[in-house]
């Protein structure tokens, strides 16, 4: 019998698949379990829809994910910070810290997650950070940390 899975299941498949089981384990497990339905051709229209729809929403993104990418690049953040004699900050530079400046200097959104900090900036200078985006996107952002006034 074929059924479409409603969730994943274990040594079956993913949500959204259409997959052939025996007639029992699929009228005395699945179905009653709301795991899956049976394949008829409305269901299986739906699941293309579906699928359909979701490539066309992964594609979006990705596309706005790559339009941040060029964003970033030409948009240097400056983050300014305090720090003692020695040039050595009292306490350091965060990814959060850096989206704030991100989105008050470009109006860029980005949430601190995807900034990928190595560990916390701590002295003044410039640096790159690595941004991961997701949809297979990375760049960089380029961050000056200087003396707070």
């Amino acid at each position: 019998m074929k059924v479409i899975l409603q969730q994943d299941v274990r040594g079956q498949g993913k949500k959204g698949q259409m997959i052939e089981v025996a007639e029992g384990y699929a009228r005395n497990y699945l179905l009653p379990r709301k795991l899956a339905m049976p394949a008829t051709a409305d269901a299986v229209n739906t699941m293309k829809l579906r699928e359909k729809a979701k490539k066309a929403e992964d594609a979006r993104l990705k596309a706005e994910a790559e339009a941040i990418v060029e964003k970033l690049k030409n948009s240097p953040v400056k983050v300014t910070a305090r720090a003692g004699a020695n040039g050595k900050l009292f306490g350091a530079v965060t990814s959060k810290e850096v989206s704030d400046a991100l989105q008050a200097q470009y109006g860029i959104e980005l949430a601190k997650q995807k900034i990928v900090m190595d560990e916390p900036i701590k002295a003044y200078g410039n640096y790159e950070l690595k941004v991961k985006l997701g949809y297979e996107v990375s760049g960089k952002i380029y961050v000056m940390v200087v003396e707070e006034k």
